[in-house]
């Protein structure tokens, strides 16, 4: 039964069940920060109903919002409505009312009543448009018939317009011989003529037009994004169960990978492809409505197939099934196959009249993918969950990888397409081919190499790590001798100066648009190119259809290997199917063309100077080795967020320190001090049911410092063995231990086997360890689950299992070890990041030169070090803890957890109860009386 919760003079919260006082304070919190259209970090651990405070609290705030407004647009109609019925009142004025100087008063009291009257009547059209939205969905909610009609009406459409195709197919008769020149099928391969956003301006400004025409307005909205989709559809079902599941016009918003109801489409199983099929399939449709109707069409065009699922009618009737129900994406999956209907379209003609959209990080923080999805921030409210990785995850998403091997590949495939159809294509897609061709030799030229041999057989002249700022890379690529930039006719913005930077050392520095550099301009023309003229696409084909294209040997010219290879297509048979793959690859997702790689990496070069770096990595050959651009400040990207937004929350279960997201996210993307608000809760959980300890030193006295060089000493390694088995003596169920590495988590292993600790260990729990592979992560924590019920079932000598875990690992994030499967978490050492890592030393001294250092506190470099390091340890202690009544002990094992500033960067509920023991004994008594106090009362 719903709750409903109300603080004293303050809003009525709706709740499915008596809210927690923390879950009270939160959406009280919440309500205030979207009110006041502030900017807000919340932190609320795992456990206390983060989710449902969330949906409660924003849903509030919303309802209340929406009410003033009607309430407002009813005040204005009224006295619109009493103005024009009483001429003279409208014309009065205040004796105090400011007007132009030297302005006649009669066109003071025009212009005043001419205003009114369009208040008026914008008031009056929205109100109209409101209410016939409603009248729509709800004939959509009594008549669920309408769906199963229209369907029924759309295949026997199909099979009439299946039937004119054949009998225009018969009228047109055979192909001329100038069509017969490509075989069957090739022509979707060749590139059709490409034009510029320039070029296109005026044939495309009356379409534009009427599109806007028939674009709807958005009404104001929230915004939720979380990491992965089942988080997102966990979120759903929350919203079906809470008070608001019934009312609330919810669209969940996913790839055409995770929406597309074309089994054709669906089976290419790579995204980029699924992507292009999809929008050429949708140019085609568009293609065949502007022809004319009674002229037959030929025959080489009987492969541009339209998609049956992309209908008007049916995406209009969709979209008001979405907008009537709660649904997450596998359930819109499910409506599009029933209504024959295209979910993801659906959900995007959804997305104006929504009040919630559920969407992945990607498709709100990537300005490119949230442009395309019709995404419109101006003014809204943006809900970002499981934000403790937020600026990782901006820098990822704006970041990108090529390695030698795709470089090469990409080049010897284009270059073969364009021998193949160079005299099919015009003068402008032979310009471009030539450009791109060039960079990817200069890319491969950078990295020592050769496109014209092998790239495994290429030894790299050096191996290691270098970095350069994206103008010097290229500069040295000699990627800006293309001179590919293009002035437009109506006029040019000036270019900004190449590395120019903003602010300095004593204030943050302030963020200026990310325009590319003079430099980047031929990377930024390529990449348009490349978007624009599906050239990726089309050599993808190129090379599904005759094979994998071989960089040509050395020895051998580029003609005599193009005519070698030119043999092959006539010798073999093309309607001849290659051979099946394997049954464990047939599933498997398919790779894209590398020329997709290198398309993504060219969008990155774009980036500001100032604000990325090329890392050129140089490994044994050259197909290994590697070019990424590296993102220095993801507040770039984010500002337009945060700028655009009515309000932001940024929550997560741990979002301790938060000193990043202040200094490095916030204030870097121009957001006030004053703007942002911090709420982080307790836990629901009673005091006395965890145990958080700092152990300094282990059983036989041996100091815990696990610094880089001292966790490899035999007595380091033996002291940790020695405190793990007094643990595991008197802890029950399962214990899981995070270690700081794959490599230590070997190394620790095999010195424990090695001395006998091992078998100690196993007497009282069976040890189990963390896979490298992802593959097995399941299997291995089912293994250790079951050891643990059976365990606890025969009631032998063994007491559970002990899991050994590595911080940043699989096991670190998103897995609950609740009740018996963790009530002990023991970590480690501190896991720092490695400090001589030319990535991390880049970031530090970016750092160094945009943040102000405070006075008496760590420099910005350094500070970034020990947030990375107490992020990471946050995480993984907060794998204990999923619920009310859990309860379990949390053992940091390095005296440097002794130190107020590090324990100042733990969440606040561990601060508050925090033990720190000098020596092993009286920690190992408060375990055992912990331990044996909850058994008992459990």
């Amino acid at each position: 039964m719903a709750d409903s919760t109300q603080e004293a003079g303050g809003p009525h919260f709706p709740f499915p069940f008596p809210p927690y006082s923390i879950q009270k304070e939160f959406m009280a919190a919440l309500y205030q920060v979207l009110k006041a259209g502030k900017i807000g970090i919340f932190e609320s651990p795992t456990g206390t109903g983060k989710s449902l405070s969330l949906i409660c609290g924003a849903l509030t705030w919303l309802r209340d919002f929406e009410e003033e407004k009607r309430q407002e647009e009813a005040r204005l109609l009224d006295a619109g409505a009493s103005s024009s019925s009483s001429p003279s009142s409208s014309s009065q004025e205040p004796p105090d009312t400011p007007r132009p100087a030297g302005e006649p008063d009669w066109v003071t009291q025009f212009v005043q009543k001419k205003e009114e009257r369009d208040l008026v009547e914008r008031l009056k059209e929205e109100q109209v448009r409101r209410r016939r939205r409603e009248e729509r969905l709800q004939r959509v909610r009594q008549d669920v018939r309408l769906k199963f009609a229209a369907a029924k009406r759309l295949r026997q459409e199909e099979e009439v317009a299946s039937l004119l195709r054949l009998s225009q197919e018969v009228l047109a008769g055979p192909a001329s011989e100038a069509e017969q020149e490509l075989e069957a099928g090739e022509e979707e391969l060749v590139l059709a003529e490409y034009e510029s956003d320039e070029d296109k301006k005026m044939a495309t400004a009356g379409m534009d037009e009427d599109e806007d025409d028939l674009e709807e307005e958005h009404v104001t909205k929230i915004y939720y994004c979380s990491r992965t989709h089942s988080q997102l559809a966990q979120f759903v079902h929350e919203v079906q169960k809470s008070p608001f599941g019934k009312d609330t016009r919810l669209v969940s918003l996913g790839s055409r990978q995770n929406l597309c109801v074309n089994a054709d489409v669906r089976g290419l199983r790579s995204v980029q492809l699924i992507n292009d099929r999809c929008m050429e399939m949708q140019r085609n449709k568009r293609e065949s409505h502007r022809a004319e109707p009674d002229k037959p069409k030929r025959r080489r065009q009987e492969g541009k197939v339209s998609c049956p699922f992309y209908s008007h009618e049916q995406l209009q009737l969709l979209q008001d099934e979405i907008l009537v129900g709660v649904r997450d994406v596998e359930q819109l999956l499910a409506l599009g196959k029933e209504a024959r209907a295209c979910p993801y379209y659906g959900t995007r003609l959804a997305i104006p009249q929504a009040q919630l959209v559920v969407l992945p990080y990607p498709m709100l923080l990537h300005e490119a993918t949230r442009r395309a999805a019709g995404i419109r921030l101006q003014g809204q409210v943006v809900l970002i969950d499981e934000a403790h990785n937020l600026m990782d995850a901006i820098a990822s998403m704006y970041g990108a990888e090529v390695s030698g091997a795709q470089l090469c590949q990409a080049h010897s495939q284009l270059l073969q397409y364009s021998e193949r159809y160079g005299k099919r294509l015009k003068a402008k897609n032979l310009m471009y081919i030539k450009q791109i061709l060039y960079l990817l030799e200069k890319f491969v030229a950078v990295l020592g190499g050769n496109v014209r041999q092998n790239p495994n057989a290429q030894c790299s002249p050096t191996t290691g790590t270098a970095l350069m700022t994206i103008n010097d890379f290229l500069c040295q690529s000699q990627a800006d001798n293309i001179n590919l930039f293009k002035r437009s006719v109506s006029g040019s913005r000036p270019l900004p100066t190449p590395g120019a930077t903003a602010g300095g050392r004593d204030a943050p520095r302030a963020v200026t648009p990310c325009v590319p550099s003079r430099a980047t301009w031929p990377a930024l023309q390529v990449q348009q190119y490349l978007e624009k003229s599906s050239v990726s696409r089309k050599l993808f084909g190129f090379t599904e259809r005759y094979g994998a294209v071989l960089p040509t040997p050395k020895k051998e010219s580029t003609l005599l290997g193009f005519q070698r290879f030119l043999q092959h297509l006539h010798e073999s048979p093309p309607a001849t199917p290659a051979p099946p793959a394997p049954p464990e690859e047939a599933d498997a997702p398919r790779p894209g063309s590398p020329l997709m790689h290198i398309e993504g990496f060219l969008a990155a070069l774009t980036t500001a100077n100032q604000d990325g770096r090329v890392i050129l990595g140089h490994r044994g050959t050259l197909s290994q080795s590697s070019l990424r651009l590296l993102l220095l400040n993801p507040a770039t990207h984010f500002a337009q967020v945060v700028r655009e937004c009515r309000a932001v929350v940024i929550a997560g279960g741990t979002m301790q320190p938060v000193a990043d997201f202040r200094e490095q996210l916030l204030a870097c993307a121009g957001v006030e001090a004053e703007r942002v608000v911090e709420f982080s809760c307790g836990h629901v959980i009673p005091p006395h049911h965890i145990l958080p300890l700092v152990i300094c030193s282990g059983p036989s006295g041996q100091p815990l410092e696990f610094t880089f060089h001292k966790r490899d000493l035999p007595q380091m390694m033996e002291e940790t063995g020695r405190a793990l088995c007094n643990l595991c003596s008197v802890v029950p169920g399962g214990v899981v231990c995070f270690l700081p590495s794959y490599e230590y988590q070997r190394q620790v292993h095999a010195h424990w086997e090695k001395s006998g600790l091992l078998a100690r260990l196993a007497t009282r729990k069976k040890v189990f360890q963390e896979p490298r592979s992802a593959g097995q992560v399941e299997q291995v924590l089912a293994a250790y689950a079951k050891c643990i019920t059976t365990c606890g079932r025969a009631g032998g000598t063994g007491t559970g299992a002990l899991l050994l875990s590595v911080v940043g690992g699989k096991m670190s994030e998103g897995i609950n070890f609740s009740d018996d499967l963790g009530r002990c978490v023991v970590m480690v050492g501190m896991p720092y990041p490695n400090i001589k890592s030319p990535e991390l030393q880049e970031k530090m001294a970016y750092l160094e030169q945009t943040l102000p250092r405070a006075p008496g506190q760590a420099t910005p470099g350094k500070a970034l070090v020990e947030n990375l390091c107490m992020k990471a340890v946050n995480q993984s202690i907060g794998r204990a803890i999923r619920h009310q009544k859990d309860f379990a002990s949390i053992v940091l094992l390095d005296q440097r957890y002794a130190r107020a500033p590090v324990q100042a960067k733990l969440p606040a509920w561990i601060q508050q109860r925090l033990e720190v023991k000098a020596t092993f004994g009286p920690a190992f008594a408060a375990v055992r009386k912990f331990h044996r106090e909850m058994s008992s009362t459990a």
